[in-house]
């Protein structure tokens, strides 16, 4: 009986029994390059399968793809192109490539499919995924830009699906493309976070449209008075977010948000013009009609839509208002019938601390996502206690463990981090913006009248773009200094995925760009 062969084991498993020698013989006898040989001689060894020849051929490309060199890194200057490691196999069947790594249902007869196999850029690691239908997209975008952009100009939102199928494709390591120019001062001893969190693909607008609200809530940071800018401005900041992003190569993101952004004047016309730019779009916002969430959808369905719950309903309602739990929690699966990925975000007080696992539970199932920031005594806010801080490690810990059962429940807040660089397990996650507190750095806040901040939990104002332009505030000495994060923070090896968390800070009187966090527990 001849050796196992070392590769092939997706066809292996497929296999019927009085096959497998055969098949093992022909393996030991033939080349890598003549491997199309063994389906043929396999005739008569009983009923094979008939996605064995797809499969097979998809083994062979990943056999001999891991014996190529890893694709060098696309330099400051050059073009986006395809991974040149990037194989596209044909075939007939949908539900190959799960096969490749675990045993499974029988693939499914469908035409037109393809496997892609490419090696990633960073890590030389090989990759095997069916190509959906951005995959195919942003490589033709790439292969024949004239002839893809004339299909794409009868098709709505075209730009934004050009742009997204292409920096999802960046993201999967199927297109090489320049690095972004959204960068963040290099820590001094980066350490297990890694170079990776001082860039950022993506460059998120938190844009405030109105201080209007149907609520009032107890922890509001601000219930001032601002003027709206007129749809002329709006959409000239748009313009001007696109061209900021163009020039330090990312994807631009508008997080429409209020007040309440449905009771903004020109909330509809801004959400086309964002979509319309090639912008991804979010909402985080209040419950609302089935024809005001449909009349969104229509434009075009937003990345996310943001709602907010303050614990059980008791609680909840005390803080946001009467009726405010029982209307969320109603909202919810219209959400889901209308395939909106839904967040259920909490401000975590002393007051809802014990509620929120519990709240988790009733949001099983119900929700695709559920966190919590914790609170900033800023604004009415800081008439509330924030979450006892002594305590607060323990907390992490327990709603840590409960993660492991359930998947509602997401992680926020930077301070995991330090939890989980404690557990040594290499699970560090993205932190609060993906890249640690993302103030100043991959995400700003823009207010009714123009008026940007670094963060819109507390007062960092940053500049005005009625007056001036979004490049200019970004690199201004102010920004820099607050992407540059506190100077306690300096030296830890956890900072580009922590930072603590600037409000916080500020709302308990500290000077947030000296002093830590202070529920950080590490020792000075």
């Amino acid at each position: 009986m001849p050796r196992p062969h070392p590769n092939y084991n997706a066809c292996r498993s497929a296999l019927p029994p009085a096959a497998r020698a055969v098949f093992e013989r022909l393996l030991a006898e033939l080349k890598p390059e003549d491997c199309q040989a063994p389906m043929a001689l396999l005739a008569g060894q009983g009923r094979l399968p008939a996605f064995l020849p797809d499969l097979f051929r998809v083994e062979n490309q990943l056999l001999t793809l891991a014996r190529q060199p890893p694709p060098a890194l696309a330099g400051e200057n050059g073009p986006r192109q395809p991974n040149p490691t990037l194989r596209l196999v044909p075939v007939g069947f949908r539900g190959l490539a799960r096969l490749l790594s675990a045993p499974g249902p029988p693939p499914s007869p469908a035409p037109g499919v393809f496997i892609l196999l490419w090696l990633e850029p960073d890590s030389g690691r090989p990759r095997v995924e069916e190509a959906n239908d951005a995959d195919l997209l942003a490589l033709k975008l790439l292969a024949d830009p004239d002839d893809c952009q004339a299909d794409l100009a009868a098709t709505p939102l075209a730009a934004r699906l050009a742009e997204e199928a292409i920096q999802q494709g960046v993201a999967k390591g199927l297109i090489l493309a320049p690095p972004p120019r959204l960068r963040r001062p290099s820590p001094a001893a980066p350490g297990p976070a890694g170079a990776r969190f001082t860039t950022a693909p993506v460059f998120t607008l938190q844009w405030h449209l109105t201080q209007a609200c149907d609520l009032h809530c107890r922890h509001c940071y601000d219930r001032g008075r601002r003027e709206t800018l007129p749809l002329d401005q709006g959409l000239a900041l748009l313009d001007d977010l696109v061209r900021f992003c163009a020039a330090r190569r990312v994807q631009g993101q508008v997080s429409f948000t209020g007040g309440n952004p449905f009771l903004a004047p020109h909330f509809f016309a801004l959400y086309q013009g964002a979509a319309e730019r090639g912008l991804r779009v979010a909402v985080l916002g209040n419950p609302v009609s089935r024809p005001q969430l449909a009349g969104l959808i229509a434009i075009a369905k937003p990345l996310f839509y943001q709602v907010s719950l303050e614990g059980l309903e008791g609680h909840n309602d005390a803080i946001r208002g009467p009726g405010h739990y029982r209307r969320t929690m109603e909202f919810l699966p219209l959400l889901r019938q209308l395939e909106v990925y839904s967040l259920v975000m909490l401000t975590l007080t002393q007051a809802n601390q014990a509620q929120v696992l519990p709240l988790a539970e009733r949001l099983r199932g119900r929700a695709d996502l559920f966190t919590f920031n914790r609170l900033a005594p800023v604004g009415e806010g800081a008439a509330l206690a924030g979450a006892d801080s002594k305590s607060y490690r323990d907390f992490l810990r327990e709603y840590l463990r409960a993660t492991q059962d359930n998947p509602v429940l997401g992680l926020k807040d930077n301070l995991f981090n330090l939890l989980l660089d404690e557990q040594g397990e290499g699970r560090m996650f993205g932190g609060c913006t993906g890249h640690g507190c993302g103030a100043a750095f991959d995400f700003l806040a823009v207010l009714a009248d123009g008026e940007v901040h670094a963060c819109r939990k507390f007062p960092s104002p940053l500049g005005n773009l009625t007056r001036q332009d979004l490049a200019t505030i970004y690199d201004s000495a102010t920004a820099v200094t607050y992407r540059s994060g506190s100077l306690a923070c300096a030296g830890c090896p956890v900072q580009p995925r922590c930072g603590g968390c600037l409000a916080v800070g500020h709302g308990l009187g500290l000077d947030p760009l000296i002093a830590r966090d202070p529920y950080c527990w590490r020792p000075a």
